[in-house]
């Protein structure tokens, strides 16, 4: 009888990578993890139950075949292991790295229920796709036949990628049109190197070109095109931009507009810019440097501890993270967090700003004077957790006469994203967007009511995961696909 690979959850405890010490990987934008060795790898996956009703499947956005994929690499059959990972997810070696697990598959890991650690499937799936690589088992785009038929995508995140890979290999001319210099939107100016290191993006831009796909980058659509153009070249448009508007604190917050308080997403642009080597001048003054500085970032997501691990890479002097809420009721990874801790952040929970001053020795915070110039320190106020919300997490509410002040050269704000107007930046009033302002589509295909047109990702969830803007531009792929399918049925009748 053939030994039994699996089901070692009982004799071997769960072990991830080998994460490189805080006080050296604070110093530099490497990804913290080393690779499993081979071993390792076959040993970590054979903890799998192989349960039949695998919760981490079907917890994970796309589906993915994870108990599958998890023996074959436990009876090391690494190519059978990636090309089953595949089927369902475009860029396994993408959400191996940076999809939250804790709160996914590895959260709904049935061995933990049963007070066993859960399978470190991130890890493995990080592992096996990178041995894919490295042994030429990624297919190429080699479409079987080529289709006349064009699709426009705007915006090369996650989302249109997904969605560019599958109409692609399927032989249709698709072209990706992006505001930026580079493909992969979030992925690569918003997600710093330590998560995901660039390489991993750029090689599958090397792919998109060598397969075909036509990259039209730094293409501000309804600027150096418009909307209509596209509809008129394409036989079907794709919106995939994301959100990127930024969220603001309310109006009541005083000094806001003092020098040095500077929002998430330009702050780690300017650092991502920096580190491949590009000519960034607000990085260079120091403007959006943390080198030598006190910083405070305000939110409790993953972009927050993002900012605040890039502060400490870039030599800040202090970093501190605030947020509204406890570390129980903060919507990011508590793996992150955890790293952030090791690294060096120091985090004030339950506190909100109240205000910005430029004088560190304003005493009286509820009237602080006039603010002007450089931002000196954050005026931050106690909260404590009330009633639970319509969402069923508790309202922070704050502790009158709490007010406290934390120092601070630069105050980066990582308040979440909101959708752009899109209907009027594009002159386009017809596209039907929600209260919201994301655009209304259908679930499971992306259609909107204007023909050929359709929309995945955060610009139709709002700010999401990775993971489902991957889901959305496969399953906008597909129903792309079936639609001019159909389209030239008819039209051949």
């Amino acid at each position: 009888m053939a030994k039994q690979p699996m089901l070692k959850f009982v004799k071997i405890d769960r072990e991830m990578p080998q994460k490189r010490a805080a006080d050296a990987r604070n110093k530099d934008f490497n990804e913290i993890y080393a690779e499993f060795a081979a071993e390792k790898a076959k040993e970590q996956a054979s903890r799998c139950s192989q349960c039949g009703v695998p919760y981490c499947q079907s917890h994970c956005p796309l589906h993915n075949n994870i108990p599958d994929w998890l023996r074959m690499t436990a009876e090391g059959r690494l190519q059978e292991a990636y090309e089953t990972s595949q089927m369902t997810n475009t860029f396994p070696e993408v959400c191996g790295r940076i999809c939250p697990q804790d709160r996914l598959c590895e959260g709904n890991c049935v061995i933990e229920q049963s007070g066993h650690e859960t399978v470190t499937i991130g890890a493995v799936e990080k592992y096996i796709t990178e041995a894919a690589w490295e042994n030429g088992w990624v297919k190429s785009i080699s479409p079987a036949a080529e289709l006349t038929q064009s699709i426009g995508i705007i915006g090369a995140g996650p989302g249109g990628m997904a969605a560019a890979d599958r109409l692609r290999r399927a032989g249709y001319q698709v072209t990706v049109y992006d505001r930026y210099d580079r493909m992969g939107g979030l992925l690569t100016y918003g997600i710093p190197s330590f998560k995901l290191e660039k390489y991993v993006i750029e090689r599958r831009t090397n792919q998109f070109a060598e397969g075909g796909i036509d990259m039209q980058l730094n293409t501000n659509v309804g600027v150096d095109i418009t909307f209509e153009e596209l509809r008129e070249k394409h036989d079907a448009i794709l919106i995939a931009t994301g959100v990127y508007k930024l969220r603001e604190l309310d109006d009541s917050t005083y000094g806001n507009d003092l020098t040095g308080n500077v929002q998430a997403l330009g702050y780690l642009t300017a650092s991502n810019k920096a580190n491949f080597g590009d000519d960034v001048p607000e990085h260079n003054d120091g403007t959006l440097n943390a080198a030598g500085k006190r910083v405070v970032v305000i939110g409790g997501g993953d972009t927050a501890m993002d900012c605040a691990r890039t502060a400490l890479r870039q030599g800040a002097e202090k970093v501190t993270v605030m947020y509204r809420r406890d570390r129980e009721n903060m919507p990011g990874s508590q793996r992150e967090v955890q790293n952030a801790e090791e690294e060096g952040a120091v985090f004030e929970w339950l506190s909100a700003p109240l205000g910005f001053v430029s004088d560190n020795n304003v005493t009286d915070f509820a009237n602080p004077g006039q603010q002007s110039g450089k931002v000196k320190g954050v005026v931050a106020q106690r909260m404590r957790l009330g009633a639970p919300d319509a969402s069923g997490r508790r309202t922070p509410e704050v502790m009158q006469g709490s007010e406290f002040l934390i120092e601070a050269d630069i105050v980066v704000k990582a308040l979440g994203f909101t959708p752009e107007d899109l209907p009027t930046l594009w002159g386009q009033p017809e596209l039907p967007v929600s209260r919201w302002g994301t655009i209304k589509a259908e679930y499971g295909t992306g259609r909107t009511d204007l023909e050929g047109v359709y929309a995945v990702g955060d610009i139709v969830r709002g700010a999401s995961l990775v993971v489902w803007a991957i889901r959305d531009g496969r399953e906008a792929a597909d129903a792309i696909i079936a639609d001019l399918e159909s389209k030239q049925t008819i039209a051949a009748e």
